[in-house]
């Protein structure tokens, strides 16, 4: 039984999480979540035990100085909940840690433990994949499911990938075998510039989530750094033809592809998007340190038993710029090709690698939290 002695009633609530690792490419997904937690001052209230998830010589601890004592944190993943105002208040379950290297059936059991004692409505699983797309064109976010009514519902794409997959591919499966609705939704990073950070790819998951769940995210300033990274990656690219003349390659594919979708339908849909986004009327989002929710958070759980697990049946963003390893990315995607291709099989290592891939011709693809032992 999971005892959550901090944690109120919540309104509406949906468990919002990501994972550092081989599905998130240019930290996009965990520092999507990372930015949740901290734009709405979200409060951990529970940590899962790192000994049974994660194998130390992979997300090795550190150790740090505390007031001239030694600490260790260790790799783990945590909860936190953040309260979303305004005229339909609503709650959401942030998750964010990284990848576990075992007992990945029990890690997701763990989760839905959590997800079914905070009566979570909905679970939605941010991921990042390296993909054949350019850096001047908006990030393609794709949004998929297992569940065909909710896919109808919500207007999202019926997963039909095969081949290796990661946690976030495990999780949503978990969720929807225990009748847990889940989305996952995927942002393509360009392959060629895929070292961390990526705020475009961030700001563009955190932009489909609004539309998903119906509320403003406050951007802070994403919108800045998502400018900058790319005059960055495009100044990179001007001073190599060969990366340029691929670029432009790209550009053309990409603009052909959607060409079908400049119809004015597709562009009033936008342009409501952005007007939507851009309300001036109050945002409602905002948690602040001396609202009337502030504090609604502050006693953090202690003595809670492990959640229940079912009977068998029977992974932020860092300050480093896009030009640390922009040439060793690109040789490496144009000399093997995009990181997924159309079978959907993904490369190896974490920066590399992917899982399922949400749209056609793509694969799958690490901010790291820690909690004090």
């Amino acid at each position: 039984m999971i005892e959550l002695e901090g944690v109120p009633e919540l309104i509406d609530p949906v468990m919002v999480a990501a994972f550092e690792g081989w599905n998130d490419a240019g930290d996009a997904a965990s520092t999507a979540v990372a930015h949740l937690e901290r734009e709405w001052k979200g409060e951990v209230f529970a940590a899962l035990d790192a000994e049974d998830y994660y194998d130390f010589q992979v997300n090795r601890p550190t150790v740090f100085m505390d007031g001239g004592v030694r600490k260790i944190t260790w790799p783990t993943t945590r909860l936190s909940v953040v309260r979303v105002g305004g005229e339909k208040p609503r709650d959401l379950v942030l998750v964010r840690g990284i990848e576990p290297s075992m007992r990945w059936r029990s890690f997701c059991n763990e989760l839905l433990g959590f997800a079914h004692e905070l009566g979570v409505e909905l679970v939605v699983i941010l991921g990042a994949l390296l993909g054949d797309t350019p850096h001047t064109r908006p990030v393609p976010v794709s949004g998929v499911t297992s569940d065909p009514d909710l896919a109808q519902r919500m207007d999202l794409e019926e997963t039909k990938y095969e081949g290796p997959t990661g946690i976030v591919g495990v999780l949503q499966e978990a969720c929807t075998h225990a009748g847990v609705p889940a989305v996952s939704l995927w942002a393509a990073v360009p392959h060629y510039v895929s070292q961390p950070p990526n705020p475009k790819a961030t700001l563009a998951l955190l932009n489909r989530l609004e539309d998903l769940l119906d509320l403003r995210v406050p951007q802070g300033e994403l919108p800045e750094d998502a400018r900058a990274w790319q005059v960055g990656v495009d100044q990179l690219a001007a001073e190599d033809s060969e990366v340029a003349e691929y670029v432009q390659t790209l550009e053309e594919a990409r603009d052909t592809a959607e060409l079908p979708e400049a119809s004015g339908e597709a562009i009033a849909r936008e342009f409501e998007r952005y007007l939507r986004r851009r309300d001036v009327s109050p945002p409602g989002g905002h948690a602040t340190a001396d609202g009337p929710d502030a504090s609604y958070l502050r006693d953090n759980p202690s003595g809670r038993t492990r959640p229940p697990k079912p009977p068998k049946p029977g992974a932020s963003g860092t300050a480093e710029g896009p030009s640390e390893g922009f040439a060793e990315g690109f040789a490496e995607g144009s000399a093997g090709g995009s990181s997924g291709g159309p079978s959907g099989e993904p490369s190896e290592g974490p920066a590399e690698g992917s899982s399922e891939g949400p749209a056609e011709g793509s694969a799958e693809r690490g901010d790291e939290d820690t909690s004090e032992d």
